[in-house]
């Protein structure tokens, strides 16, 4: 296989989804259409003080044909990469290697999307894809976050369930309020039921987040519900 192509890429726009994830959207320098498929992720080549530095984010724009594509970076305490993306300004290039990944979806499946925090990237971007290609199979997301505030694009979601039938959208808090009325919890903890609730037995998941929350569910799938290995998908972020 050969290698994904290297490209350079401008900041166009950005926006700050919570107070500690910032949207990037980017365009290709070279005006080309980038092409990838929905939940795949590029490598971001970084001048850090220490050395050049690649980073991996999973794409959370649907493919569309453009030369643009969005990324959503969490900014961690001392983490030089998120640091300098966070700082970045419109107008900036970096280079980009890529798409990379097999985290992808085939259309027409029922499928249950289980994310935390900015693991609902690449999982926005399936749910977006499959919308655009008129793709009606049922599709429900669950999605871990510790504070309603932390619910990235969470009016986007809201408003395409309220559109659509076939999809759906559900919160669990691990650290919600008292005057939180929704679930509450680990993801682990909701999983059967929304599982279950899709009435198929051949739905698939794809579960993207941390290792810890990504083998529970994992686990949980494969040894206790006796889901198909084939149909169980995993993307790690650490």
């Amino acid at each position: 296989m050969p290698p994904p192509p290297t490209f350079d890429l401008r900041l166009a726009t950005s926006r700050m989804l919570t107070v500690n994830v910032r949207e990037l959207d980017f365009e290709r320098v070279d005006g080309a259409p980038f092409e990838f498929q929905a939940g795949q992720w590029i490598s971001l080549v970084l001048p850090l003080p220490d050395g050049e530095g690649r980073r991996a984010y999973s794409i959370a724009s649907p493919p569309n044909g453009t030369s643009r594509l969005s990324l959503a970076v969490t900014k961690v305490e001392g983490g030089p990469g998120s640091t300098f993306l966070h700082e970045l300004s419109p107008g900036a290039i970096v280079r980009a290697i890529g798409p990379q990944g097999f985290f992808t979806r085939d259309r027409g499946l029922p499928s249950l999307f289980v994310g935390t925090g900015t693991g609902v990237t690449p999982l926005r971007s399936m749910i977006l894809d499959a919308v655009a290609k008129g793709d009606d199979a049922p599709m429900t997301l669950l999605f871990g976050v510790r504070t309603p505030e932390d619910r990235l694009y969470a009016d986007e979601l809201d408003a395409l369930a309220a559109s659509r039938p076939s999809f759906q959208v559900h919160y669990s808090l691990s650290r919600a309020g008292d005057d939180w009325t929704g679930r509450r919890g680990y993801v682990q903890t909701h999983v059967e039921e929304l599982y279950r609730a899709l009435g198929a037995p051949n739905a698939h998941v794809w579960i993207c987040g941390l290792e810890r929350m990504v083998g529970a569910v994992r686990d949980l799938l494969r040894k206790q519900m006796g889901v198909e290995r084939k149909q169980v998908h995993t993307e790690r972020y650490d």
